[in-house]
């Protein structure tokens, strides 16, 4: 297992090893040692997995108040998606900036992003699965999120074409609007 940090302090690549032979392959998607070696000391409580019908679906982008913050392990099981993490961490040396990777059900790339930020994807294909680990359970009352095409991120998204979003998604605030409550460091 390769895992890659990026410009963004604590946002990290995984990159399984994988097995094949004639009969497929195999991988881990997730090994506790593994990331303890890489300094990674996280406790997965909850998976979660969504579908989306139609490419340019856009989920996000979403996060979680302290004290339910959550870490997330992300991966593509089915088709491909453009996935975003955006740092939202007040004392941040890259508040409000961002970082995007295509993980595909093809090249098996994960993307392991810690309390402290807002996630979200567009779908590039249709029919598209999608899987994660969190950290903290689901609480609804601690559910936030900033609207997708805020300008002061600017995220560049793969499609130029109108998304398919929730209303939730549509109607979320901007990121200087939004309630967030992450200083860098500090979890849960």
């Amino acid at each position: 297992m390769q895992i890659t940090e990026t410009f963004i302090e604590g946002l990290k690549v995984v990159e399984p090893k994988v097995f094949g032979d004639h009969r497929g392959w195999f991988m881990e998607t997730y090994n506790e040692e593994s990331f303890h070696k890489a300094g990674i000391d996280i406790s997965f409580v909850q998976d979660n997995q969504s579908f989306s019908a139609t490419k340019g679906t856009l989920r996000g982008l979403h996060y979680q108040l302290n004290p339910k913050a959550q870490t997330k392990l992300v991966r593509c099981t089915k088709g491909a998606i453009y996935d975003v993490a955006v740092d939202i961490r007040k004392n941040s040396p890259t508040f409000g900036k961002w970082f995007g990777i295509e993980l595909t059900a093809e090249n098996k790339k994960q993307l392991l992003i810690p309390q402290g930020f807002a996630h979200g994807f567009m779908t590039i294909t249709d029919d598209v699965e999608v899987q994660y680990k969190v950290d903290n359970l689901y609480a609804p009352d601690c559910d936030r999120g900033i609207l997708w095409n805020d300008p002061a991120i600017g995220i560049e998204w793969p499609l130029d074409i109108t998304p398919v979003l929730s209303e939730k998604d549509e109607k979320a605030p901007l990121l200087e609007e939004a309630e967030h409550n992450f200083i860098i460091g500090e979890t849960k």
